[in-house]
């Protein structure tokens, strides 16, 4: 019995490691800007957009606030740049990936 294989690297789907792969290239940086009446932003720049989807949403909810993806940036109402590193790690990001101004 063949399992599922996967359709980029060609493994078993119980084995296949892409999204790992995906995830040790990226260079993720996270910083502050000010919105219209000076409302703080947290912005996230650098997550692949096959993964950026999930990760805004679970993001929103460990935070508990809005949010948005959007030009290829995650958007994130409030300042979030203390708490956002943990969160990103226990998501599975590296931490030597993340850089937070």
């Amino acid at each position: 019995m063949v399992g599922n294989i996967c359709e980029k690297c060609g493994l078993p789907e119980e084995l296949c490691m892409c999204d790992v792969i995906e995830r040790e290239g990226q260079k993720i940086k996270v910083y502050l800007t000010h919105r219209k009446y000076r409302k703080p932003v947290t912005i996230i720049k650098g997550v692949n957009k096959e993964s950026a989807r999930s990760t805004t949403k679970q993001l929103k909810k460990k935070l508990a606030c809005g949010g948005s993806y959007k030009n290829g940036n995650i958007e994130l109402q409030g300042n979030h740049t203390r708490r956002i590193e943990d969160i990103l790690v226990k998501l599975g990001f590296d931490r030597d990936q993340i850089e937070v101004e």
